[in-house]
């Protein structure tokens, strides 16, 4: 692939250092480097294990001499493209490419790829799990922002294998052959716009989901998205459309409580969404319209992507059940890191709720979301560096019930003590969680450790 050639992996996380295994199966000469104050080459050499001998290692700065020798970059997600490192290395003719890029070089089967702001873990986990049940679980892969590098995966793929990714705005900033068999944009709403600056450049990241796609190919869309309903009309693939608002005369759609395929002037009641689903709230309707469209194009029966639905629960940190302790239920929605995937955790609330919110600010806005509190969100509880931006936003809207916490501790501690018999609390931050935790699942996992920890009845 890219044998004898000098390769920099920028950044050392489980992407980097998926990129330099696949790099060196490859034949490649490879730096590894990390600008990171914090981490030293000890460090990644440790991360590389038994690759150490193997790869050179740089931490802080990259010195010019090896900054000059490069031929190819490959850069981790977390990597902005247009910082000063990566535009001198564009600007001296170095071909530049993300994980997903080096992962698709070395795929030899089929590839569904999921991109959307919201949506895409359920989906993904939900396509895998109905193409393992069509071709077995080792022959399908289940890669990418959902926690498992492409790079460690590609060179076990084969003509009988199928990928299944997860693929964020990030990764597809720097595909350039990338060519899946089917294609999703589940939604694009506002998000990322620190990194993207402009949601014009957020929306194109998105469609190059699709930008090797041809009509041999398909791109399921989702019709009541306004980005994605017209990227449709421009769209290189066979579109398939799914909708949770209107009858498709071609698509995947809800009508009352059943999703209904329609296709080739026939019409079909696939399942009730309350009796045949585990999953909860419009937006899991959504996903697994997605998902039936995803896995029917990549030539899975009916039969098996229906049987697959009944059983499949929600992922974890996504309205995710904990636990009713006291006669409240705990819902752990960390996976929200964006105000519109927080509307969702709050619309699949049937009690009244206390919320958890704040975190990390990626320049959004929370206007939508505090509107769609509607009555069901009793107490807001507010922590992390976006707190008084959002009580401002909240008051701005005529929703006063807001409390503040200096730790994540205090606030469950608040909760509990808001929260009463018949309650629901729901951990839907729309925000990320950097600042507090390493990731949303740490920050999911505090909150379910803390939950799990309650006692069930109060002590009389």
């Amino acid at each position: 692939m890219f044998k004898g050639q000098r390769c920099l992996v920028i950044g050392s996380g489980i992407s980097g250092i998926g990129a330099a295994h696949l790099l060196n199966r490859s034949g490649a000469e490879i730096i590894l480097f990390d600008s990171s104050e914090k981490i030293t080459v000890r460090e990644l050499e440790e991360k590389l294990k038994d690759l150490s001998d193997r790869i050179v290692c740089v931490a802080g700065s990259l010195p010019e001499e090896l900054e000059e020798s490069v031929d190819i970059v490959v850069l981790s997600p977390g990597v902005p493209t247009d910082i000063p490192l990566v535009n001198r290395l564009r600007d001296r003719g170095a071909y530049i490419l993300g994980e997903i890029e080096l992962g698709f070089l070395a795929e030899k089967g089929r590839v569904a790829a999921i991109t959307g702001t919201n949506g895409k873990t359920t989906t993904t986990t939900l396509v895998g799990e109905i193409m393992r049940a069509h071709l077995g679980r080792e022959r399908v892969f289940v890669v990418g922002n959902i926690g498992n590098p492409y790079t460690m995966e590609a060179s076990r793929t084969s003509p009988e294998t199928v990928t299944v990714g997860e693929i964020s705005s990030f990764q597809l900033e720097t595909v350039h052959t990338f060519h899946p068999t089917v294609s999703a944009i589940l939604n694009i709403t506002p998000d990322h716009l620190n990194r993207h600056h402009t949601m014009e450049a957020y929306v194109a990241a998105k469609e190059a989901v699709a930008k090797n796609q041809t009509k041999e190919n398909i791109c399921v869309l989702n019709y009541e998205d306004k980005n994605t309903r017209n990227f449709g009309e421009r769209c290189p693939a066979r579109v398939v459309w799914f909708s949770s608002a209107r009858r498709l005369s071609e698509g995947y759609y809800l009508e009352g409580d059943r999703i209904i395929r329609s296709a080739e002037g026939k019409e079909t009641s696939l399942l009730d969404i309350h009796r045949d689903m585990k999953l909860v709230g419009l937006c899991n309707v959504e996903n697994v319209m997605a998902a039936m469209a995803i896995a029917e194009g990549m030539g899975v029966p009916m039969e098996t992507i229906l049987s697959v639905v009944r059983q499949f629960q929600a992922v974890e940190h996504r309205i995710e059940f904990v636990a009713n302790k006291r006669g409240v239920d705990y819902y752990n929605d960390s996976k929200a890191t964006n105000p519109d995937a927080a509307i969702q955790g709050i619309r699949a609330m049937s009690r009244p709720t206390v919320l958890i919110a704040g975190g990390y600010d990626k320049q959004n806005e929370y206007d939508r979301w505090i509107e769609s509190f509607g009555g069901k969100v009793k107490w807001l509880v507010l922590i992390g560096q976006t707190r008084e931006k959002i009580a401002a936003c909240a008051r701005a809207h005529g929703f006063n019930n807001v409390k503040f916490a200096d730790t994540f501790e205090e606030c469950l501690g608040l909760c509990t003590g808001l929260a009463e018999s018949g309650d629901a609390v729901l951990l839907s931050p729309a925000c990320a969680s950097w600042g507090m935790f390493t990731n949303y699942e740490v920050r999911g996992e505090k909150f379910k450790e803390y939950v799990n920890g309650l006692e069930d009845e109060k002590e009389p």
